[in-house]
């Protein structure tokens, strides 16, 4: 999927390739960025600015980002991990909390 955020620095729009897990009609996602010991750019975007716009298939659909904690970001990482394993390698890799969200579409 393609995410854009709003930058919380700039304020300009960003757009950044993510895998991503389905949680009913929300999407899930994980700032891993691969394990590295920042938080990546985007999750920032998205406490600062949680409206956002999910690119799936080719269809682009306002999102709401909430940030999960506790045992939501946990379940909501396993999901990730059904994805592809590689992201028990990225919690593995860094001693950073790895920031979890749930995206919810806009009501029409």
């Amino acid at each position: 999927m393609l995410l854009t955020t709003t930058g919380a620095v700039s304020g300009l729009s960003r757009t950044t390739p993510l895998l991503f897990a389905r949680d009913g009609d929300d999407i899930l996602v994980a700032g891993s960025n691969f394990g590295q010991m920042k938080h990546p750019a985007w999750s920032k975007n998205l406490i600062e600015h949680p409206d956002a716009i999910a690119t799936v298939g080719g269809d682009a659909v306002p999102v709401t980002a909430e940030l999960l904690t506790g045992d939501a970001a946990q379940a909501g990482f396993e999901k990730m991990i059904e994805m592809t394993d590689v992201y028990a390698e990225y919690r593995n890799r860094t001693n950073r909390n790895i920031r979890v969200f749930r995206l919810r579409a806009h009501s029409a």
